[in-house]
């Protein structure tokens, strides 16, 4: 008999199936002509799942990783974005150098068996 799978089973699948979304966001980037400039970055205030870059254009990524599109609609909610702005702007304080680049915000979806979703200027600080 086999076992029944645990609560962190499910939490180790879904960070696999998010790993797995981030790594074809940033392939689906890097063919816009996107340099991937961090990933994963951690702060206090939050994460970002992936900061790129285009000339001028600093774009910080949302990566949202579902099973259908039917979940986008609630995928990013205000707390959220609040948490992603408030994330940005720790890692601008670490990269003054970026500090003069157009900003954006956007949402990449992922989901199995269909070309990921790109949002581009999801939100905007408000």
């Amino acid at each position: 008999m086999k076992p029944s799978p645990s609560r962190s089973d499910g939490r180790q699948a879904a960070e696999r199936a998010g790993r797995t979304g981030e790594r074809l966001a940033e392939w689906l980037l890097r063919l816009k002509g996107f340099q991937i400039v961090a990933r994963r970055f951690k702060s206090p205030a939050g994460e970002l799942d992936i900061v790129a870059r285009r000339g001028s254009l600093l774009v910080f990524v949302e990566v949202k990783t579902r099973r259908g599109n039917a979940e986008k609609a609630e995928a990013l909610e205000a707390v959220a974005q609040r948490r992603i702005i408030a994330a940005a702007n720790a890692f601008l304080s670490r990269h003054e150098d970026l500090a003069t680049c157009d900003i954006r915000f956007d949402v990449i979806f992922v989901a199995p068996r269909k070309w990921p979703d790109h949002i581009r200027d999801a939100f905007r600080p408000e």
